[in-house]
């Protein structure tokens, strides 16, 4: 396992459609690997393969609590939505923003585990969150594309600290 470079935006990767899976073999178990642990060094609750600089359909999501835990997902599809909340979300790639995103409040995500076996996620409040913006990485969208306001959290920070 390695922890990857955190690729910034405005790379490009982060602005293509990633490239859907085909191949589930060694390289793609170890990517998932590495993506959790780049993921759990940063602090962050998700991450994308292109966040790494690597244009496929693949993310992993911890949201920190017991019942969930580490999801790897391979070619994930939201297929069902309902609900709405607006909440503050960040972005490993977008250092030191936040910003307030209007998202379903339920989703069911489909895809494939590390293997190729489908499997099903459903997920509502803080876990949805977090599938719906992996998943918008995978499709080139940024949280600062669907913000209704961005602020910068250094900012803020060094008000609050004064």
């Amino acid at each position: 396992m390695a922890i990857r470079i955190i690729v910034k935006d405005p790379d490009p990767v982060l602005r293509e459609p990633a490239k859907e899976v085909t191949k589930f073999n060694s390289n793609l178990q170890k990517l998932l690997k590495d993506m959790a642990e780049t993921m759990y060094d940063a602090d962050g609750v998700g991450l994308a393969a292109p966040q790494i600089g690597i244009s496929k359909r693949v993310i992993v999501v911890d949201i920190g609590d017991e019942e969930s835990g580490l999801i790897e997902m391979v070619n994930p599809v939201i297929v069902e939505q309902e609900g709405e909340q607006l909440g503050p979300e960040g972005c490993l790639s977008i250092p030191n923003l936040n910003g307030d995103v209007r998202r379903a409040d339920r989703i069911v995500v489909n895809g494939q585990s590390a293997d190729g076996t489908p499997f099903s996620v459903e997920a509502t409040g803080f876990l949805a969150r977090a599938f719906q913006h992996e998943v918008d990485h995978l499709n080139g969208i940024l949280f600062t594309d669907l913000a209704e306001s961005v602020y910068d959290i250094s900012e803020r920070q060094r008000k609050g600290g004064e």
